[in-house]
């Protein structure tokens, strides 16, 4: 799709639907979910830059911490099962020209070995670095007489999730606390139970007495992957530029359209 009007189409399906972009790479979707009877998903990736790219694209496995970070690892933890064992993909190294868009594929296979629950593993899309001489503005670092040449390498991955058989899953919110200081900031503890990862939004709302009820702050795309049953979570209210919080109340919905899954928690401010 090199400069066309299916690129052009491309691009405007961005602006649509839920993507994800670093650099000059934009891929769409930023989560791939196989349920039910799903045997096959489409990723589409496409190069915004101005010079061409080459990506390595291969599965990489991840847990997430209590703080909502990702770590790396190559066991699974207790609990925890990785999708990559049961999934086909291609192509496996892409080169891509500028306004150039490629369609990865991925296949469900085995499935009669997997027993009922989620499974995950991210699907990661690494930039080759081209093999040019080393530039001047390369950062350099002298040890023992030895020049090293230190450049970053550009990566980018989505979660790739299966479900087997009956899944569900169940939130609650915990310990909500306010802070105002230069901005106010809330934070609270996402607890989730059952055998699937959730994926929601908070919406936050501002209510007191004789007062329009007023939503201060709307967060979503906020997951708790399995195998975890919490997770901490801060972020800032940003519209509660005339609230004063020391009256009233604040209350915090979660929901998760999918899952079913949703739990409120109210803090009283008075």
């Amino acid at each position: 799709m090199r400069n066309s009007p299916k690129f052009l189409l491309f691009l405007l399906l961005f602006s649509f639907l839920k993507i994800t972009a670093q650099g000059d790479l934009m891929v769409m979707p930023k989560r791939v979910i196989f349920d039910g009877n799903d045997r096959s998903k489409e990723v589409n990736i496409a190069n915004t830059g101005t010079d061409t790219a080459t990506y390595a694209i291969s599965f990489i496995q991840y847990k997430m911490a209590e703080d909502g970070n990702f770590i790396q690892i190559e066991e699974p933890e207790e609990g925890q099962r990785f999708a990559s064992d049961y999934l086909r993909y291609y192509p496996r190294r892409v080169s891509l020209a500028p306004n150039e868009a490629q369609t990865i594929r991925l296949q469900l296979s085995k499935t009669g070995e997997m027993t009922e629950g989620e499974y995950r593993s991210h699907l990661y899309f690494r930039a080759v670095e081209k093999q040019t001489a080393l530039a001047k503005e390369d950062l350099q670092k002298e040890e023992d007489g030895i020049s090293i040449n230190i450049r970053t390498v550009f990566g980018i991955s989505i979660p790739v999730i299966v479900r087997r058989g009956s899944t569900a899953a169940e939130v609650e919110l915990k310990n909500l606390q306010l802070k105002v200081e230069e901005s106010p900031l809330l934070s609270l503890d996402i607890f989730r139970s059952g055998n699937q990862s959730v994926y929601g939004n908070f919406t936050v709302t501002y209510k007191a007495k004789g007062q329009p009820e007023v939503v201060i702050s709307k967060v979503n795309g906020i997951s708790v992957y399995t195998p975890n049953d919490k997770r901490h979570f801060i972020f800032p209210l940003q519209t509660a530029e005339n609230i004063d919080f020391t009256k009233g109340s604040i209350e915090v919905h979660y929901e998760d359209p999918k899952a079913k899954a949703s739990a409120t928690v109210t803090l009283e401010l008075n």
